[in-house]
């Protein structure tokens, strides 16, 4: 086969490969070793049947004895093998070997990512045409891709269709399975898979190790320059880069010829010294997948090992149109339901919690008799999976009262500020007494000092509604104070609003809570966050005081309704006020409660 047809990494290359050739020429030894055999002790049998002296059986001495002995021996022969199975075990390695036919995922299957795919595919290809790559081109084929990205974005995914598509062996393991509490049966284990691996390779022409959540053994050793928790021991990575070296290392009966060529070259002339076996390296792939590469050894992705890293990332819109696509042609759904609309819906899915989206949806619909789901039963799938199920509290009429204008307050300003206002809740989620949930009109990956403003007044509006209305904020309002504090935080911290230019996340452990700390304890930082607080506070009462009617208007119908959609949100506001929508930023924002 043509090297220049496995070009732009559209298709798995097949036919007349190296892995398929080195297979049929492994077949063919196959057959011939036990036709030697059997030829040999057909040879024997004929023999003894010609010298008219059969072979009789005969029956061990001690199986005549008494009963006693007969169930003493069976007795300790149990126990010993209770006993010594499991040591025996220990070392063994825990893959299972996979085949094409075992697996029902195909490269077809996976849509989305087609850059990835693409980088897969290329990695498949040159593997199964190792040989021909490297006599023609003088290249040498990737022996280590690491599969990098979020939980769910695919990898283990698109490695189940690499194996189904290969043709070739596929060993799959998981990096915490090798862990054992005995010392050294970890680094066992691991030479182990490694020799299953070289193994199957020579007899069939190729094979594909992968190792799930690899960062389970492969993290970085003390010393190593990286700050976070390492959780491989440091003997366990140095089998794993001794291991990644093995693959022309001899076989046992390679070691033994080339013994018996040095015994008898000692004693033979330069003229007739015998040349030692050369070993033929063997074609093995190796596929480790982590979510955390950050904690890997530095070791293990220098060229020659892990040198070769796909990245897998959220599906942009583009991508979760081709997803939803993909799943709506499996699930019953009505026309309505589109994939451009569960595109909209799922900034920041998965693909594998688009799919079970739209399960959940499936399980609404059918909840209420029927077979097949609609956009309200998406709607509601989305809310469960964010939010959690909605619960009747049996609020006193006043409390009632006061969490719809909490939440009203929420949803006025959220139109106001052009978010596209999904709907609106009294009904108790999880911890939450009510939500309004909202996003952007369009998905962007940037965001701006104007759109976290806008969040801030918007986390306020329900305090500032609470005041207006009942002149003091209840306790509903902390979490809102909470949510405001982190995008505050983030201003000054991270994007460079503060009092000076100076990233406060720069320092180590850069998480959310740390910022806000590091934020708080530094007195110019902290007042400009307070002075963001502030204005946000002034622009939803601003807000919410210009637009009392439309405020008391979904007050009103969230206390008839429970339960208030998006348009119908925007129909009332735009009754008191111009909304007229606009193209923003989109960023998938957390519901205010």
């Amino acid at each position: 086969m043509d090297l220049t047809q496995m070009s732009a990494g559209q298709m798995v290359s097949g036919g007349d490969i190296d892995a398929s050739t080195n297979r049929e020429r492994t077949r063919q030894r196959r057959l011939r070793r036990p036709l030697v055999i059997f030829s040999v002790v057909f040879s024997f049998l004929l023999y003894r049947l010609i010298t008219d002296n059969p072979i009789r059986p005969g029956i061990p001495a001690w199986l005549t004895g008494s009963p006693e002995i007969i169930i003493a021996v069976g007795l300790i022969s149990v126990l010993g093998a209770v006993i010594l199975i499991p040591l025996l075990t220990t070392g063994r390695s825990p893959h299972t070997v996979l085949r094409a036919s075992d697996s029902k995922i195909r490269l077809d299957d996976v849509v989305g990512a087609e850059q990835t795919k693409r980088e897969a595919i290329d990695s498949l290809n040159l593997f199964l045409m190792s040989e021909t790559f490297k006599s023609e081109m003088g290249g040498t084929a990737r022996r280590g891709v690491l599969f990098e990205g979020p939980p769910g974005t695919g990898k283990t995914y698109l490695a189940k269709a690499m194996a189904a598509e290969a043709g070739v062996p596929f060993l799959f393991v998981s990096a915490s399975e090798f862990q054992s509490m005995y010392y050294g049966q970890t680094n066992k284990k691991i030479r182990s898979f490694f020799k299953s691996l070289r193994k199957l390779a020579r007899e069939e022409g190729g094979a594909i190790g992968y190792i799930e959540e690899f960062d389970a053994i492969g993290g970085a050793r003390s010393g190593m320059g990286v700050s976070s928790m390492r959780e491989g021991s440091v003997g366990i990575v140095n089998e794993l880069l001794v291991q990644m070296q093995s693959f022309d290392l001899p076989t046992g009966g390679e070691k033994f010829r080339a013994k018996l060529i040095d015994w008898w070259n000692k004693f033979m002339p330069a003229h007739r010294q015998r040349k030692r076996p050369v070993h033929k390296e063997e074609n093995v792939l190796i596929v480790a997948a982590t979510n955390r590469a950050a904690d890997l050894d530095p070791a293990l992705m220098r060229p020659g090992r892990f040198d070769r890293v796909i990245g897998f990332t959220l599906p942009p819109r583009t991508d979760r149109v081709d997803i939803a696509e993909y799943y709506l042609a499996r699930k019953n759904h009505d026309a309505e339901v589109t994939s451009e609309l569960i595109a909209d819906l799922t900034a920041g899915y998965t693909p594998v919690r688009i799919e079970k989206l739209l399960d959940e949806a499936l399980i609404i619909a059918l909840r209420t008799g029927r077979t097949s789901m609609q956009t309200k039963d998406v709607l509601q799938a989305q809310l469960v999976t964010e939010v959690g199920v909605a619960q009747e509290m049996g609020y006193h009429p006043d409390e009632r009262r006061r969490i719809a204008i909490h939440e009203a307050g929420h949803a006025l300003t959220a139109v106001l500020t052009r978010r596209d206002v999904k709907m609106a809740s009294i009904l108790r989620r999880s911890s939450a007494l009510g939500l309004v949930a909202h996003g952007d009109l369009e998905e962007r990956f940037l965001k701006t000092p104007g759109d976290a403003r806008a969040l801030i007044a918007v986390a306020l509006a329900g305090r500032a509604a609470e005041i207006q209305e009942y002149g003091e904020a209840s306790s509903g309002i902390s979490s809102d104070l909470a949510l405001a504090t982190n995008i505050a935080a983030q201003l000054v911290g991270q994007l460079g609003n503060g009092p000076g230019l100076l990233s406060l996340e720069a320092a180590a452990m850069p998480t959310a809570a740390n910022l806000v700390a590091k934020v708080l304890a530094d007195d110019a930082s902290r007042e400009a966050a307070e002075g963001f607080m502030t204005v946000g506070a002034d622009r939803a009462a601003e807000m919410v005081s210009t637009h009392r009617e439309a405020l008391l208007e979904i007050a009103d119908g969230l206390c008839i309704n429970d339960e208030l959609e998006g348009q119908t949100i925007k129909e009332i506001v735009a009754k008191y006020a111009d909304i007229t929508e606009r193209r923003g930023p989109v960023r998938k924002a957390p519901a205010a409660d």
